[in-house]
């Protein structure tokens, strides 16, 4: 994939300057991760991750602005999952990007 050498000027950098912010939040980045392999509810997230149920909701609203998750009601439940293979892939990748050795360092 190339990038446009015009990148800084444009309108995506912005965005995507916000979705790493958002995503820079270890609590928001934890979220999302328990997000990705499958739909989970507010309570299973915030039980797992050790965190009121409020402030789990709370990131949600921010992540789901941000099309980070998407919202699937079922019932009276809500179940929340990543937004799309390229937030699961992405995510993926940099897991794997920071796993790797690094001779130089």
């Amino acid at each position: 994939m190339l990038i446009s050498m015009k990148a800084e000027t444009d309108e995506r950098v912005l965005l995507l300057s916000d979705l790493f912010r958002l995503l820079g939040d270890q609590t928001r980045l934890r979220i999302v991760l328990a997000c990705v392999a499958a739909p989970v509810a507010v309570g299973a997230i915030a039980e797992s991750l050790g965190l009121s149920a409020s402030l789990v909701s709370h990131h949600l609203r921010l992540l789901r602005a941000a099309r980070i998750v998407r919202a699937d009601r079922q019932g009276k439940q809500v179940f929340y999952l990543a937004a799309d293979n390229h937030i699961s892939d992405m995510l993926g990748d940099l897991l794997e990007h920071v796993a790797e050795p690094h001779p130089d360092l």
